[in-house]
C-alpha cells in the first residue's frame, strides 16, 4: 500500500488543497507541475487496472472516458474565469486532440508496432466505423459553424449549437452501442495471445481500490492544470506564440495517459487495441466535449467560437484521407507511420507559426 501509484494521487490532491485559490510562482509552479504530470501518469495506471478487469473493448472505454473527463472539466473552469480567447478554448482543444490522436498518437503506434513487428494488422470493419464517425463529428462541430450565416462570425446560433450537440452525442452513443454490445468482435485483436492474455485479473476489490484513485487523479488533475494555467498562459505570452496554443497544451497533456497506453498495446503488436483507444479517445473528445461545453454556453449565455479557420480545415481535411488510406487495407507499415508523424510536426509548427 506504499507503492508510488497510491502516494502520488495523495500527493497530488494535497498539492492541489494547499495552492488552490492561489497565483504560484517560482517553486511553486515547478511543484504544481510535477504534481499534476504524477497525478496523469498515475491516472493512466489506475485506470488501466480497471480497464484489464472488465476485459475488452470495455477497457479502452474507461480510459477514453477518463481522459474527456479530464478535459471537460478543465475547459469549463477556464472558460467560466474567461479572458482572452476564452470562447474559442474549447474549439482549439478539441482540434488539438482530434489532431494529436489521429496523427501523433497513432503515428507513433504505427512507428513503434512496425520497427518491432514488421507489419500491424487490425479489423477493417472496426476502425473504419470509428474513423467515419469521428469525421461526420468533426465536420458538425468544427467546420459547419464557419459556413453558417445565422450568426455572425464562427458560431452556431443557440437552435444549431443544441442540434449539434445532440447530433455528436447520437453518433458517439451509437458507436459505443456498437462497439461494446452489436458487433463487439470487430473492435478485439486480430492476433490471439499476448502477455497481458496470460495475466490474471486484478481482483474486484483491487479495480474499486484503483477506480476510487483514478477519480482521485482526475479530481487532482483538473484542479492543478486550473492552478498552472495562468503560468502556462504567460509563458505561451513570453515566447510570443499565439492564443491558440493554450488549447495544444491542454490536449497534449491530457491525452499523455491515452499515448501511453497506445504506444505499449503496439509494441506488443496489438495494434488493434492502440487504434481503440485512438480514434475512442479523439470520437469521445468530440463526441462528449461539444455536448457538454454546449449546454454550458446555452445555460451561461457565454460566446462559444467553434468554427475552424482555413489553415485548420486544411490540415483536418488532408488528416482525414491520409488515416482513410492508413486504414483501408487492414495492414500498415513503417511508411504510413512516418507520414501521420510528419503531419503531426506539420500541426505543431503551425500552431506555433501560423
Amino acid at each position: 500500500m506504499m507503492r508510488w501509484t497510491l502516494i502520488v494521487p495523495i500527493v497530488a490532491f494535497l498539492v492541489l488543497v494547499l495552492t488552490w485559490g492561489r497565483s504560484p510562482g517560482g517553486l511553486l509552479v515547478a511543484v504544481v507541475a510535477l504534481a499534476l504530470i504524477g497525478a496523469v501518469i498515475a491516472a493512466v495506471h489506475h485506470a488501466e487496472i480497471v480497464a484489464h478487469r472488465v476485459g475488452e473493448p470495455f477497457g479502452t472505454l474507461i480510459l477514453a472516458i477518463a481522459v474527456t473527463v479530464i478535459e471537460v472539466g478543465l475547459i469549463v473552469m477556464l472558460m467560466s474565469a474567461g479572458g482572452e480567447g476564452s470562447e474559442s478554448l474549447a474549439r482549439d482543444t478539441v482540434f488539438s486532440a482530434f489532431m494529436i490522436v489521429c496523427n501523433g498518437v497513432m503515428g507513433l503506434c504505427l512507428l513503434v508496432g512496425a520497427l518491432k513487428h514488421r507489419v500491424l494488422e487490425f479489423r477493417v470493419e472496426g476502425v473504419t466505423a470509428a474513423l467515419a464517425t469521428l469525421s461526420a463529428v468533426a465536420t458538425l462541430a468544427l467546420v459547419l459553424p464557419s459556413f453558417t450565416v445565422t450568426t455572425p462570425g464562427p458560431t452556431y446560433s443557440t437552435a444549431q449549437l443544441a442540434f449539434a450537440g445532440v447530433a455528436s452525442l447520437v453518433l458517439y452513443g451509437v458507436f459505443v452501442f456498437m462497439q461494446t454490445v452489436r458487433h463487439r468482435d470487430y473492435f478485439l485483436p486480430v492476433q490471439a495471445g499476448g502477455e497481458d492474455d496470460h495475466a490474471d485479473p486484478p481482483s474486484a476489490r483491487t479495480a474499486l481500490i484503483s477506480l476510487g484513485l483514478l477519480v482521485f487523479c482526475l479530481v487532482a488533475v483538473v484542479g492543478l492544470a486550473k492552478t498552472a494555467s495562468p503560468a502556462i498562459e504567460a509563458s505561451i505570452a513570453a515566447v510570443g506564440a499565439p492564443r491558440t496554443t493554450v488549447g495544444v497544451a491542454i490536449a497534449m497533456l491530457v491525452l499523455l495517459p491515452e499515448t501511453a497506453a497506445a504506444v505499449r498495446a503496439a509494441a506488443r503488436d496489438r495494434v488493434q487495441n492502440s487504434f481503440n483507444l485512438a480514434l475512442g479517445s479523439a470520437l469521445a473528445s468530440i463526441g462528449l466535449t461539444i455536448p457538454t461545453i454546449a449546454v454550458v454556453s446555452i445555460i451561461t449565455g457565454s460566446s462559444l467560437a467553434l468554427g475552424l479557420g482555413p489553415l485548420q480545415m486544411v490540415l483536418l481535411a488532408l488528416t482525414v484521407v491520409v488515416t482513410t488510406l492508413t486504414v483501408a487495407p487492414g495492414r500498415a507499415t513503417l511508411m504510413q507511420g512516418t507520414v501521420h508523424l510528419v503531419l503531426f510536426g506539420a500541426f505543431l509548427f503551425l500552431a506555433v507559426s501560423p
